[in-house]
């Protein structure tokens, strides 16, 4: 029974017991609907069942914070909505919204007996989260000792937005290996002189179509590799690379520079943010794309950075063995583009985009310490993301193969999107955010290179 339907059950127990326990003479047929529900739910009918309140064992922010420096397996939930999740957690808490548990919990935390560490900011949000996920089978559910508040007042550092980790990451990549970038006012000089430029936007296409650069293609992060050498094939080409801020045009920008690519590469600093900023006006409604055109020697060099990076590869019968390994999370994703997944994918894989995959781990994989599994019948994709994801400190794994066998087909498998009242606005999405609110995102990214230097906990490297 999937994690939703455990939760609805849940419910209709407590609904159907609350009766029971409110009038003796329950009608049989109701009678026999509280015993039904609750073999199902493996639940005790005969105690007329109203869910106690768990005695919850809890964990202190030092503890929690020695679990992950030691790369014990932890999911570190906040059970707040994501607007107040923005506004400060720690480094490697995920957010995963109380009321969205039933929903995200089967998919987002496979593993039932994995380590959880529920908190909020005294919100009253724990007992209620912490029954429905033992409800749903999960067995080692703890509070952390005092809630966001005594994470603060431990010392211990607060990140702000989402997805801060890996954008603390890309910083952190800039700084080391002094990534290229050009300012937008000599980007659009370049444009205007009609230079030799190609300028490829890493976002998601939706977000490329909302608003880009003129004359960008786009070109989602993990494709850059696989698909660079036929955007541009002139060796005399500068490569472009950008995103809505900094991170993915960072990690864009370096990938196609540890992959080899001939070609000189540049991000476009600070992104459509900085461009707007800049006074320059952006493109609407784009639909430029570009087929596959891999640049001479990009498997290979594909390969060989991600093996730099510790990636191991795996046959089908070792992946296997990985999936046999119960007493730890394994994570499997597909990282091609949608279509692809639609048309035929390995069952069991979860469909991510490589380059969102990156950027949005904390929302694909909440539990840290946990193996990731990366698949593409292409594999310059997989390794590219890999060796991104393993330099994040992830015991990360490539599948060779497994595309000869059957396969399953029909489009991912997506969650309802969640109230936009209790949705972060991020200060890059859209057309109408306020130039205040950008210059303050880009502020704060340019400080997360000593906040992580700080909070100490991340076990970053770069190659």
């Amino acid at each position: 029974m999937s994690g939703r339907e455990i939760a609805k059950l849940y419910l209709q127990l407590s609904s159907t017991a609350k009766a029971a326990s409110q009038d003796e003479a329950l009608p049989a047929p109701d009678r026999r609907e509280l015993n039904r529900l609750a073999q199902r739910c493996k639940v005790n009918p005969h105690s007329h069942y109203s869910p106690p309140p768990m005695t919850l064992p809890s964990v202190t922010p030092s503890e929690v914070r020695r679990a992950l420096l030691l790369r014990d397996e932890i999911a570190l939930l906040d059970l707040r909505h994501e607007a107040a999740y923005a506004t400060g957690h720690p480094l490697f808490a995920a957010n995963m919204a109380a009321d969205r548990i039933a929903l995200e919990a089967g998919t987002r935390l496979p593993r039932k007996d994995v380590p959880i560490v529920v908190y909020d900011d005294g919100e009253g949000l724990i007992s209620a989260a912490a029954d429905l996920l033992a409800a749903m089978g999960y067995t080692k559910i703890r509070q952390l000792d005092g809630g966001l508040p005594a994470w603060k007042s431990a010392g211990y550092e607060l990140f702000q937005d989402v997805n801060s980790y890996a954008k603390a990451f890309g910083e952190l990549v800039e700084s080391r290996r002094h990534t290229p970038s050009l300012p937008a006012e000599e980007v659009a000089a370049l444009m205007a002189s009609k230079a030799n430029i190609r300028i490829l936007d890493v976002r998601r296409f939706d977000e490329y179509a909302t608003m880009n650069i003129p004359g960008s293609i786009s070109v989602p992060g993990a494709e850059l590799v696989l698909r660079a050498g036929g955007i541009a094939p002139d060796p005399e080409t500068t490569i472009i690379v950008n995103c809505a801020g900094r991170t993915r045009s960072i990690i864009g920008a370096q990938s196609l520079i540890n992959a080899g690519v001939t070609n000189k590469v540049m991000a476009l600093r600070n992104g459509t943010i900085g461009w707007t900023l800049a006074g320059q006006d952006l493109e609407h409604g784009a639909d430029r794309r570009r087929g596959i055109g891999p640049f001479e020697g990009a498997k290979a060099n594909a390969r060989e950075v991600a093996y730099r990076a510790g990636v191991r590869h795996v046959s089908p019968e070792e992946a296997a063995a990985l999936e046999g390994q119960n007493r730890r999370t394994l994570y499997r994703f597909d990282v091609r583009s949608i279509e692809e997944y639609t048309a035929g994918h390995i069952g069991g894989f979860r469909h991510y985009p490589g380059g969102q995959l990156v950027q949005e781990i904390d929302m694909a994989a909440p539990v840290r310490g946990a193996r990731i599994l990366l698949t593409d019948n292409m594999g310059i994709r997989a390794d590219m993301t890999a060796s991104w994801l393993a330099q994040m400190g992830w015991e990360t794994y490539v599948l060779d193969g497994g595309y000869d066998r059957v396969l399953e087909v029909g489009p991912p498998a997506d969650f309802p999107r969640p109230d936009p009242s209790r949705r972060y606005r991020r200060p890059y999405e859209g057309t109408d955010v306020a130039t205040s609110a950008m210059q303050a995102y880009l502020d704060w990214e340019y400080g997360l290179v000593e906040q992580l230097r700080r909070d100490a906990t991340h076990g970053f490297f770069v190659i």
